[in-house]
C-alpha cells in the first residue's frame, strides 16, 4: 500500500491510497530499498548498511516490526526468487553506523566464526565527556549483564577489551577513536563510564550532557574477509558533523 508492503489485513485504506497487488517478479512488485537505512555494499553474499541511532538491530519483546533486520527481510522478500537477511553481529539502537548481514546461511557461518575470533576489524567514533588525558590506552574489564539487561563490570563477568586512541580534545569533552578486542554487549559504554568519561548523550551510564541530541557513539569501520571470495574487504562510514 502506498509503495510499502502491508502485513495487517484490517490496515484501513482510505481515498487517494495506492494499492497494489503484485504475483510477479515486474520491477514494479520489488521492495524499495529501506529509506531509513543507508546501503554501503551489496553483493550475492553480503549486505552493508549504515544505521541511524534509535532504530534496533533486530527485534526485541517490545518491538518487533521497527527493526534495520525486519526492513530487510521485506527488501530481500520482494526479489524472485526470495532472499532474507542472516544476522551476523548487532549494534545497540541508540549507535549508529556499520552493521552487515549474510545473504545465505553459509555466509552467516563463515561471518560470524570472524567475529568469534576477533579477526573482524571493528572500529568506533565517540565523543566522551570531560578531556582525556592520555593519548592512548586499553581498557580492560571483566562484564556481566543481568536479567534486566544492564551491563556492569564484576569479577565474574566476561572478558571485554577496548582499545582507544585520542582524536582531538575541546575544553569539556574529548573525541575518541576506538579497536573493539572484544565484542561484549554495551562494553564500550561500561568501559568509558569506568574511565571517568560517559559518552555523551548516555544517561543510562552516567552522562550529564547531551550535545548532539543523541548517544556520540558511531560505528565508522567495518573489515572482514568476505565469505565467497577470501578477499578482505573494508567499509567505512563518516561519523557526524561536530563530532572531530
Amino acid at each position: 500500500m502506498n509503495g510499502v508492503v502491508a502485513r495487517d489485513a484490517r490496515a484501513a485504506v482510505d481515498a487517494g491510497d495506492r494499492v497494489t497487488l503484485t504475483g510477479h517478479s515486474s520491477p514494479a512488485s520489488r521492495v524499495p530499498f529501506p529509506a531509513s537505512l543507508r546501503l554501503i555494499h551489496e553483493d550475492e553474499d553480503l549486505l552493508v548498511i549504515d544505521k541511524p541511532p534509535g532504530l534496533l538491530t533486530v527485534a526485541t519483546d517490545r518491538e518487533r516490526e521497527r527493526t534495520a533486520y525486519r526492513f530487510l527481510w521485506d527488501y530481500l522478500a520482494s526479489r524472485r526468487p526470495p532472499g532474507r537477511p542472516f544476522i551476523v553481529h548487532r549494534l545497540d539502537r541508540d549507535t549508529s553506523g556499520l552493521v552487515a548481514f549474510a545473504k545465505s546461511p553459509a555466509a552467516k557461518r563463515q561471518l560470524q566464526a570472524q567475529f568469534e575470533a576477533r579477526t573482524a576489524e571493528r572500529e568506533y567514533v565517540a565523543v566522551v565527556e570531560g578531556r582525556v588525558h592520555a593519548e592512548a590506552g586499553t581498557l580492560e574489564s571483566r562484564l556481566v549483564e543481568d536479567r534486566a539487561l544492564r551491563v556492569r563490570a564484576a569479577p565474574s563477568g566476561k572478558a571485554a577489551v577496548t582499545h582507544y586512541q585520542v582524536l582531538e580534545r575541546r575544553r569539556d569533552t574529548t573525541a575518541l577513536a576506538l579497536t573493539l578486542g572484544t565484542g561484549r554487549r554495551h562494553q564500550i559504554r561500561v568501559q568509558l563510564a569506568d574511565l571517568g568519561h560517559p559518552i555523551a548523550g548516555d544517561r543510562e551510564h552516567g552522562s550529564r550532557n547531551n550535545p548532539f541530541g543523541r548517544l556520540a557513539l558511531h560505528a565508522c569501520r567495518l573489515g572482514l574477509v568476505h565469505p565467497a571470495t577470501g578477499e578482505r574487504v573494508s567499509f567505512e562510514s563518516a561519523p557526524p558533523d561536530g563530532w572531530v
